[in-house]
């Protein structure tokens, strides 16, 4: 591997880690969602396993290990009812956006144009999650939104600690 793709394989690795989050997180927000937004919940949960499928063999092909997918992770809020559920779908959204824009700050040409284009696509999801924009999806710094993007570890919902059950935990 050269040191080039170093820095790539590590963005890649966090992406593929908020993409495992993300899949955890909207099949809380499927559980919990109502009627009339449950197949949008469907289409979230979906882009995101094919991304993370995807994320898992560009990994291999830069001659990585993919990062594995957590048993449970703590969710950032206590989600018990719909409004909850579609709250915590728009901050999925926002989390995948900001590592995706840290993809697009360490790829080469080719790699960027897919990373830009997930940033979109989940910047997208977000803003009809929360029924509102942000300035700057994926850079919570200028978005102002108080999410942590650009970290390249954090995301909506962390891997509970080893100990705990795999019930999601607020």
């Amino acid at each position: 591997m050269s040191g080039a793709e170093k820095p790539e394989l590590e963005a890649l690795q966090a992406v593929l880690a908020a993409e495992h989050a993300a899949v955890y997180g909207y099949g809380v927000v499927g559980g919990l969602i109502g009627e009339g937004r449950r197949s949008e919940a469907r289409a979230g949960y979906d882009a995101h396993r094919a991304r993370r499928d995807a994320l898992v063999r560009e990994v291999r092909d830069l001659g990585g290990e993919p990062i594995a997918a957590s048993a449970a992770y703590a969710l950032p809020f206590p989600v018990a009812d719909s409004a909850a559920a579609v709250r915590l779908a728009a901050e999925l959204e926002d989390r995948v956006a900001g590592v995706y824009s840290d993809l697009v700050r360490a790829s080469g040409a080719e790699r960027r144009g897919e990373a830009a284009g997930a940033l979109r696509e989940a910047a997208v999801r977000a803003v009809r999650w929360r029924g509102g924009s942000v300035a700057f999806p994926g850079l919570a710094e200028w978005a102002g939104t108080g999410a942590a993007a650009g970290s390249g570890t954090d995301s909506a919902v962390t891997p509970a600690p080893a100990s705990a059950s795999a019930t999601p935990t607020a």
